[in-house]
């Protein structure tokens, strides 16, 4: 009998280079797909935004796809790019996107793939009228801008995709009805909690990796019984996580995560 597979349900191109990584470790992969990324309509708002792009003294972007969107929109805009801008990247995977397309420099936190390590950043501490411009998706967490915004910053913050949470097709619905793989590996709450509808006793009871003791936390408010944090969202990261071995040695204790 075959050994299950290991369940990703990562939107988008980063999907390949996840499912690439765990296979390179010997493990058998598939894709269920759970959320898509539709890249919004270009409204008066973004055309502004674009316009003054070189008004803007930093840019914070908090995702690949925001990355490529960004990038999509200053190519037509800007065929060279205005100089004074410094650019910062929520992940590795962010940061290579903004590299790759635009060639620019790119401040990322020594440690970390979350909006926390990215704020602990000497040079977004102090903010003082600065224009900031935020580029995400719809939706999302408010604490980067919140917290950008609090530290003084003219914060504009920037919609250019929406996320759309996509019903399992019958391939995935019956994997989360009966448990059947090795691990499930999630980097999204939205995800998560979307997953969780159709996750059946057994399938809390297998083993979730997720990419922060945040999401371990959601995890275990919903249910999942066997959480494994992985030391970031990357996919060497999270494929590190899934060959761990046992893992249940890496299940996060549900006391630490109802003191936390």
């Amino acid at each position: 009998m075959a050994t299950p597979p290991v369940l990703i349900c990562r939107p988008g191109p980063r999907a390949a280079a996840l499912a690439d990584a765990i296979a390179a470790r010997g493990v058998a992969v598939e894709h269920g797909d759970a959320m898509a990324l539709d890249p919004l309509p270009e409204t008066a708002q973004q055309r502004s935004v674009w316009l003054d792009f070189d008004q803007y003294r930093r840019v914070v972007v908090v995702s690949p796809f925001a990355a490529e969107c960004l990038a999509e929109a200053l190519e037509r805009y800007w065929p060279q790019l205005p100089v004074g801008v410094d650019y910062y990247a929520v992940g590795a995977a962010t940061a290579a996107v903004l590299h790759r397309e635009l060639g620019v420099r790119v401040h990322l936190p020594p440690a970390g793939d979350t909006s926390e390590a990215l704020l602990a950043l000497g040079s977004l501490r102090r903010l003082d009228e600065q224009r900031v411009l935020l580029v995400a998706g719809e939706g999302g967490r408010p604490l980067l801008g919140e917290t950008l915004a609090e530290r003084g910053a003219r914060l504009t913050r920037l919609a250019l995709y929406r996320r759309r949470l996509l019903a399992p097709d019958a391939g995935l619905e019956r994997r989360l009805a009966e448990g059947d793989y090795r691990a499930l590996v999630v980097t999204s709450g939205e995800i998560l909690e979307h997953l969780a509808r159709w996750c059946s006793h057994t399938a809390l009871h297998q083993p979730l990796i997720v990419s922060s003791t945040r999401l371990a936390t959601l995890a275990d408010t919903l249910g999942f019984r066997r959480p494994v944090v992985a030391s970031g969202a990357t996919p060497a990261a999270l494929a590190d996580a899934v060959a761990e071995g046992d893992p249940e040695k890496a299940d996060v204790d549900h006391d630490d995560l109802e003191k936390g």
